[in-house]
């Protein structure tokens, strides 16, 4: 797995912005978690030796314009690449008065897919969505918003969907930003597979933008901790997690909490 996007830089060649995007080989595929909000995505794969003509998969996490803004630049080098989306995810989408969904153009494409829900792509990809629990939700979701009958309507993220690669009897769980709650991802994992994934890849969503955390959000920020210790898995997290929860999380969970950063390769 490569990173070729994400907020910081551990590779001095590259190119760090606020977004994501995660390059893997598998067996059957080359593929892409997101693309991130430029299209850094592009020079970042230059650099690193990645030939993104070579992709025949693009899963979008979510709707938000950090994560597909550099779908329309990849499709000016690969226009055979299938892009996996919810329906949802073309919909508007804020944070605040501001508008962070994706391009109107991207559903546009001939090579996108809108999905309705779980799909199997094959015997190594699996989406899922349907996440309802509300344990541990992050609190950096109460400023984002979707439109309902023309008005902004707190964000329920049925937009959101999140990936499972099945490799060599291990299975790798993928996330955007985990809006949902990493915890109520994993409740329906469970349902779905009936245990825990080996790896998790995801942001999230603990970042505060201005000033430091409050007892409250420290608080739940641990009890996150607390609950992912009890599995078995390993976590890669960065992006919208924050640097300060990141590091708390840390306390709890120690070198099963690994860093992600642009032009880091990571091997399962």
């Amino acid at each position: 797995m490569l990173t070729l996007v994400e907020n910081s830089c551990g590779d001095a060649r590259c190119i760090a912005e606020h977004g994501l995007s995660v390059y893997l080989e598998t067996e059957k595929h080359k593929l892409l978690l997101d693309t991130g909000q430029t299209d850094a995505l592009l020079k970042n794969a230059d650099v690193l030796g990645v030939e993104l003509a070579a992709v025949d998969t693009v899963i979008l996490s979510h709707g938000h314009y950090d994560h597909a803004g550099g779908i329309l630049p990849l499709c000016e080098r690969n226009q055979t690449a299938v892009i996996y989306l919810q329906r949802a995810a073309t919909e508007p989408h804020f944070n605040g008065e501001r508008y962070i969904g994706i391009d109107p153009a991207v559903a546009k494409l001939p090579n996108v897919r809108l999905l309705d829900g779980d799909t199997k792509l094959d015997d190594e990809l699996f989406l899922f969505s349907g996440v309802t629990g509300r344990r541990c939700f992050p609190p950096g979701n109460r400023t984002l918003t979707r439109l309902e009958n023309g008005r902004q309507t707190p964000d329920d993220f049925v937009h959101e969907q999140y990936l499972v690669l099945t490799q060599n009897g291990k299975r790798i769980l993928l996330s955007g930003c985990a809006h949902n709650g990493i915890l109520n991802i994993l409740d329906r994992f469970r349902v779905l597979f009936g245990g825990e994934p080996d790896v998790v890849i995801s942001g999230f969503h603990m970042m505060k933008r201005s000033g430091p955390h409050t007892e409250a959000e420290k608080e739940t920020i641990l009890q996150t901790a607390r609950a992912l210790k009890e599995t078995n898995t390993v976590f890669f997290s960065g992006h919208c997690t924050g640097e300060a929860a990141f590091a708390l999380m840390q306390t709890v969970l120690g070198d099963r909490l690994r860093a992600l950063h642009t032009g880091c390769d990571i091997s399962f």
